[in-house]
This record gives structure tokens, C-alpha cells and sequence, in this order.
């Protein structure tokens, strides 16, 4: 029973997930990529601390540090996402962002050698293909939202590498408050060296904000650590990856976004290469444990 919580838990954050692409584009219009940020993990902070607060007493330094250089990490991420999308649509912002699931065993391989076996390979090539379908111009150029979202791809599979690394040892909820602080502390910094204190807000953006702070930070990453607890990795990597998906669909409901047949073709095999480099490769282990039984 716990094992189909965690995974409703998962499915969730990725409908979650896909939500904010949505909602980001709509701050977007009133605020800042860098007002955006400071005040979703500013609220965010607030809101963990508010609940958690007392597990910052116990953090040893061991937690501060990690914490800190997952807030930097997670910082340089969302900054990279939300810019880029001001300079692409919400729906090619999302599944450039899910390529992340691809270059994850890319960094294991890096660090720690790991042998990346042909699924992998295959879905890593089929990902590539799939981002010229749906980010190459007809003068075969990237538009720069395209590139910084593949940037922040890349900055997210750094994210989800030390994670999963540093919640081996320490506190999942006060690593998160940490990170939230840091990133929040990032946040509020640029905004204040670049003069951009907003005087007056328009209430879609302090809705914006409030949606972003409360679902997609707050409970989307509570959610996210409980449900790892009680779920393999692979599984949930495959539900997050979803919120691509839900991103694209919600994007074409709400903003009314048009996909053009390209488009369409490049999402499809991006979900595809996901599916290969995360599904195929737990097949042999399930043969092997049964075998073994």
C-alpha cells in the first residue's frame, strides 16, 4: 500500500511539475525571471521552516555544506529554466528540461566510472534527435530559450546526482531547508544588486508566486523525498519524467499554445529515449532476481 501512495505521491509532483511551466509563463508577463525565483523559494523557505524549523537545530555541519551546494546547484538550474523561458514556449521548455533522466548516468559514469550499458547509448542518441526535431529552426539555429533549457537540464541532473548521493546519510527535510535558503538567499541577492525590487504587484503574479512557492516547491519536493523512500529510483524517474508531458498538454489547454507537426515528432521521441534509458535497463536485474528466488 505504501508503494502505490509513493507512486501516487510521484505521479503528483509531475502533474505539478508540468503545471508550473504553465504558471511560470504567466508570472512571467508581470515579473522577472530573477523576481520569479526569489519569490517562490523566499515563500518556500518560509513555509518549511515554518513546519520543519526544529530539524535545523540538529543539522551538523555536514548538512549546512550539502545543503548549500544543492541550493547553488538548484539556483543555477531554475535560473536557467526560467529565463530560457522567456525566450521559448512552455511546452519546449518542459521536455527540454526532462532530458535530464538521460545525462544523470552520464554523471555517474564521470564520477564514478559506472559502465553505461546500450539502452542507455540508444536513448541518449534517440534524445538528441528528438531535440533537433524539436528545437532546430529551419536554419538548423537553436534558439537561445532552447539552449539555456537544455543548459538547465544539465544543471538538474547535477541536482538529482547529489541528492540522491547526500540523502544516503543526511536528513532529506533538512538538506531541503537548507537548499531553499540558499537558493533563496541567491535569489533575493541578484534581485536587489540588479535595482529590480518590485513596488507593486499585479495579484496573477502574487497568485503566481503563492502556486509556485506552495505546490510546485513546497509539496512537489516533500513529496518527491517521502515517496523515494517506499519506490525504486528507476520507477520514479519514470513518473517524473512525466511532467514534460503534463507540461506540453496544459500548456496547449491553458495558454493555447500551437505544436507544430515537428514539434510533436521531437516530444515523442524525447519521451521515447526516456523510456529506453530508464525502463529497459531494470529488465535483465528483474530476470536475474527471479532466477534467483
Amino acid at each position: 500500500m505504501k508503494q502505490y501512495i509513493a507512486d501516487g505521491m510521484l505521479l503528483v509532483t509531475a502533474i505539478v511539475w508540468g503545471s508550473g511551466f504553465v504558471i511560470t509563463a504567466i508570472a512571467l508577463e508581470y515579473l522577472t525571471a530573477y523576481q520569479v525565483m526569489a519569490g517562490r523559494f523566499l515563500l518556500a523557505s518560509i513555509i518549511l521552516t515554518v513546519l520543519f524549523g526544529y530539524k535545523l537545530k540538529k543539522a551538523s555541519k555536514s548538512v549546512i555544506w550539502k545543503g548549500i551546494l544543492l541550493g547553488s546547484i538548484l539556483y543555477i538550474a531554475f535560473a536557467l529554466q526560467t529565463v530560457g523561458l522567456q525566450y521559448t514556449t512552455p511546452s519546449k521548455n518542459a521536455f527540454l528540461t526532462a532530458v535530464n533522466v538521460i545525462i544523470v548516468p552520464l554523471i555517474a559514469f564521470a564520477v564514478y566510472k559506472r559502465r553505461i550499458d546500450g539502452y542507455e547509448m540508444i536513448g541518449s542518441i534517440i534524445a538528441i534527435v528528438g531535440i533537433g526535431f524539436l528545437s532546430l529552426q529551419g536554419s538548423l539555429t537553436m534558439n537561445i530559450g532552447d539552449a539555456l533549457s537544455l543548459a538547465c537540464a544539465v544543471a538538474f541532473a547535477f541536482d538529482i546526482f547529489c541528492t540522491n548521493l547526500f540523502v544516503q546519510k543526511e536528513d532529506a527535510i533538512a538538506l531541503t531547508i537548507v537548499q531553499f535558503m540558499t537558493a533563496s538567499f541567491l535569489s533575493v541577492l541578484v534581485v536587489i544588486s540588479q535595482g529590480d525590487i518590485p513596488t507593486s504587484l499585479e495579484k496573477e503574479a502574487i497568485y503566481s508566486i503563492i502556486y509556485l512557492a506552495i505546490f510546485s516547491t513546497t509539496l512537489a519536493y516533500l513529496f518527491q523525498n517521502i515517496a523515494n523512500q517506499y519506490t525504486s529510483a528507476t520507477k520514479a524517474a519514470i513518473i517524473l519524467s512525466m511532467e514534460s508531458f503534463f507540461g506540453m498538454v496544459l500548456s496547449v489547454i491553458f495558454l493555447h499554445e500551437v505544436l507544430t507537426s515537428r514539434m510533436v515528432v521531437g516530444a515523442v521521441l524525447i519521451l521515447l529515449a526516456i523510456l529506453i534509458a530508464e525502463v529497459k535497463p531494470a529488465h535483465p536485474k528483474k530476470r536475474m532476481m527471479k532466477s534467483s528466488r
